[in-house]
């Protein structure tokens, strides 16, 4: 029937047409939520048999698909597909308002959110709003507590699978995400997003109070606290406060002489990761802030911020 055009099978519920009956069966069974295709391994239900086939491979531990390129291993082709992009540096999705790309559709859909404002799905602890169902499950962990993830290296635990798979580079050294600008690469996909932000000045997430704007919604969250004054992490040692828990972190380290953070170049060592990171620019030679008067380049942000007093002072 599909060579005729001929669709005889109609959805009663949404008048849908198909061309054939088992079609017609599996969107039926959409709109009752019935999910007849149950996991043996775990209780998990499907309401198709190919949803169902898909998430057993998950607990075989059974890899078939490997990107020719880097070598790793991926449970469906559709992924691998998504991940090959990375590598041809292949941004097919564009946002109609912005024009900003993206190498996922997912990524895209995400990103447009940003424009409406919409987000759908509410914490019922804390209120707190997602634009999507997985971001605010990933969330509700928070609450929780539960560190389901753990490395099996040094044995430290995680909320989310992905804040474990960028941890597990640390040990590696691995940097799979190249930015296609100047060629710096990252551990994780979210590294490597707000880097890009650097290079076309994107900063998507506004202060609703002084409109100042952020390259990324950390910075935001930090920024409000200078408005309220809120200061919720303590040192019981010295007693000094922090807008952030990673800056406290960051304190601690200078009380205990701790230096974690290593350069895989030179070997030496760092008790914080920006101090790591600005250090790394002096063997990559890279210089992501540019001054918008003259085109000079710098490696650090404050050498800029010094560099443009001189074209003020040249105006006077």
């Amino acid at each position: 029937m599909s060579h005729t055009g001929e669709k005889p099978y109609q959805c009663c519920q949404c008048g849908k047409v198909f061309h054939l009956k088992y079609v017609l069966d599996v969107r039926e069974i959409i709109h009752t939520g019935e999910r007849p295709y149950q996991c043996n391994e775990c209780g998990k239900t499907f309401g198709r048999k190919s949803h169902l086939t898909k998430h057993e491979i998950i607990h075989t531990g059974e890899k078939p698909y490997q990107c020719s390129q880097c070598g790793k291993s991926f449970h469906w082709k559709s992924i691998l597909t998504n991940h090959e992009i990375i590598h041809t540096g292949e941004k097919p999705y564009q946002c109609s308002q912005c024009g900003k790309s993206f190498h996922q559709k997912s990524d895209l859909i995400g990103h447009k959110m940003i424009h409406i404002g919409e987000r759908l799905y509410q914490c019922n602890e804390c209120g707190k709003t997602f634009g999507w169902k997985s971001n605010l499950t990933k969330h509700e962990i928070i609450h929780t507590g539960e560190k389901p993830y753990q490395c099996n290296q040094c044995g430290k635990t995680f909320c989310q699978k992905s804040r474990l798979t960028s941890h597990e580079m640390s040990h590696s050294g691995e940097n799979p995400y190249k930015c296609t600008q100047c060629g710096k690469t990252f551990s994780g996909k979210s590294g490597l997003t707000m880097h890009e932000r650097i290079h076309i000045g994107e900063k998507p997430y506004d202060c609703s109070q002084c409109h100042k704007i952020f390259v990324s919604k950390l910075k935001l969250t930090s920024h409000k606290m200078v408005h309220n004054g809120e200061k919720p992490y303590q040192r019981s040692h010295c007693g000094k406060s922090f807008h952030l828990k990673s800056i406290l972190i960051g304190h601690e380290i200078i009380h205990t002489g701790e230096k974690p953070y290593q350069c895989h170049e030179c070997g030496k060592t760092f008790c914080q990761k920006s101090n790591l990171t600005v250090h790394k620019r002096i063997h990559t030679g890279e210089k992501p802030y540019q001054c918008n008067q003259c085109g000079k380049t710098f490696s650090q942000k404050p050498h800029l911020s010094k560099h443009q007093t001189t074209h003020k002072r040249r105006d006077f």
